[in-house]
């Protein structure tokens, strides 16, 4: 995924709001109108009245038109609402980073992420909502409950729409070739008795799977795919981000928001050889730079450590200037800690200055909890499971991607629906038996050897990635078969799994040499 947008909620302020704001947008109808049609909303705000309040009011106000739907991935969704999108003075490389100029509270409820449901983007902070949404193309179950879903789309006319602007053509970063096409020409903010034949209100399909939220007391938190175990703090909500990038950090704790941002903990985990001391200068180098410019100034450096694992500690100020030139100071808090079998943890912890130090008890107290699980993840494939429950999740290494690097460029996201199918059949199916661990034990090590440059090329190359889509079409048709077996033991995983590798065989290389061969013989003839 892109970097885009993606507390505790205050049940007795949204309790006594709800039916105000109910009452006041049950019969509400929004209309936006683009060159490939119209897309017609209606709204839940019984279960996310600030949203769609929200999202109301920057319609009413105008601020949607002339904005563009500026990510579009076919079979998964497609985004809009980010003012940058229509400001002639930013770039296309700043679409998806634009807000109204401020952020509210999430309201995650149990509403499934079905095919015309509305959405709202957001970062790995669940409290940095603004003004970007996304309609939901393919049923996207993953996404439940860790998005506010406030609305739906509800005409065949709008799901036609939907179709035509999920499937234009789009650049390698998913941006539309033809934006002019997805331009939000114009809004209406309408009454349902305004519009004919619409269909009846129906409630939405719910997920009986619990929803992000905040816990009141102090929780702990294991996570034995981390090798790592902590005491998050009251208030403060932990997340598992979707890996969209390597720079996605494996594990995100957000307290409340007590100024202009969220005080956040984030906890990065490398599976590296390299010692503490060369990630120490590693992060001194990039560092540096900052520094020289006056972008960074160094607090404190210093050795210690956490849970008996030797640690770094860098504790520094960032200066920054906000879109009115305003300079803005951002405190930091970063510690290296290197572990058993080569395990490097990097934690940091952010906040504006003026709410920095008021966290820094509760920082410590986390740091202080944290204690590191004895488990040989070395010994684990990526994304294999050990015999004591323990998995290597989205552990990397300098030289792995973490994940299935092709794909993922070919298609655009980590979240894209062939992505999470190759993920669902490694994890579901072949990673359940011994075999199957041991074949991509060694399939990940050749790989990985040459994986990362095909992705770059793809993301290069639009002509090149549209040709690996081609390619991996068979592959993926290939691998539908193992959703209708039933994998328990060795021998069955062995021969389905020689049964599909015969049958790529087949289509890559049997089939292209057959025809290479008969059409020599043809021009032999001739």
């Amino acid at each position: 995924m892109n970097k885009l947008l993606f507390s505790l909620p205050l049940f007795v302020l949204i309790f006594s709001v709800t039916p105000q704001v109910f009452a006041e947008y049950e019969d509400t109808i929004v209309v936006l109108e683009t060159d490939s049609g119209r897309l017609i909303m209606e709204f839940f705000p019984d279960v996310a009245p600030n949203h769609v309040e929200n999202f109301v009011t920057l319609a009413e106000d105008g601020f949607y038109t002339g904005t563009i739907f500026h990510r579009i991935i076919e079979g998964f969704m497609i985004q809009g609402g980010d003012p940058k999108t229509a400001d002639p003075n930013y770039s296309m490389s700043e679409w998806g980073t634009g807000d109204p100029g401020y952020k509210i509270d999430a309201e995650f409820n149990n509403i499934e992420h079905k095919r015309g449901i509305v959405s709202m983007a957001r970062s790995a902070d669940p409290n940095s909502a603004g003004s970007q949404f996304f309609i939901v193309h393919k049923d996207s179950n993953f996404l439940d409950g860790q998005y506010t879903v406030f609305g739906r789309i509800l005409t065949d006319e709008s799901f036609e729409t939907l179709d035509r602007i999920a499937t234009m053509n789009t650049a390698p970063n998913d941006q539309p070739m033809d934006a002019w096409k997805v331009i939000v020409k114009n809004v209406k903010v309408l009454e349902r008795s305004e519009l004919s034949n619409l269909p009846e209100f129906v409630i939405p399909e719910i997920n009986d799977e619990p929803t992000l939220m905040a816990p009141t007391t102090s929780q702990p938190n294991s996570f034995p795919q981390f090798g790592i175990s902590f005491t998050s703090p009251a208030g403060w909500l932990v997340q598992t981000p979707d890996q969209v990038s390597s720079s996605t950090p494996d594990i995100v704790v957000v307290g409340p928001k007590t100024s202009n941002s969220n005080p956040a903990v984030s906890i990065t985990i490398q599976r590296n050889s390299q010692s503490l001391e060369t990630a120490v200068e590693k992060l001194r180098q990039q560092v540096e730079p900052l520094i020289q410019n006056g972008a960074l100034t160094i607090v404190s450096e210093y050795g210690t450590q956490i849970d008996e694992k030797n640690a770094y500690v860098l504790n520094a100020i960032g200066h920054f200037e906000d879109r009115e030139e305003i300079e803005q100071k951002i405190g930091f808090s970063s510690i290296l800690i290197k572990s058993d079998y080569d395990m490097l943890y990097t934690l940091q912890y952010s906040d504006n200055m003026e709410t920095f130090e008021n966290d820094l008890d509760t920082y410590s107290n986390l740091i202080n909890s944290i204690e590191f699980s004895d488990i040989e993840f070395a010994k684990v494939p990526v994304g294999g499971e050990s015999e004591d429950g323990g998995y290597s999740g989205t552990l990397q290494t300098e030289e792995e991607g973490g994940g299935c690097l092709i794909a993922t460029a070919a298609y655009g996201s980590e979240m894209a629906p062939q992505v999470q199918f190759l993920r669902e059949i490694r994890d579901g199916k072949v990673m359940t038996t011994q075999s199957g661990t041991v074949f991509m034990t060694g399939f990940n090590q050749f790989y990985y050897s040459f994986s990362p440059a095909v992705a770059d090329y793809e993301r290069e190359n639009p002509v090149f990635k549209e040709a690996v889509k081609v390619t991996l079409t068979p592959m993926l048709t290939s691998l539908t078969l193992l959703n209708y077996v039933d994998i328990d033991s060795e021998q069955e995983i062995l021969g389905y799994g020689i049964g599909i590798i015969l049958l790529n065989i087949g289509m890559y290389f049997v089939a292209p040499a057959a025809a290479i061969i008969a059409i020599k013989n043809k021009i032999k003839r001739q």
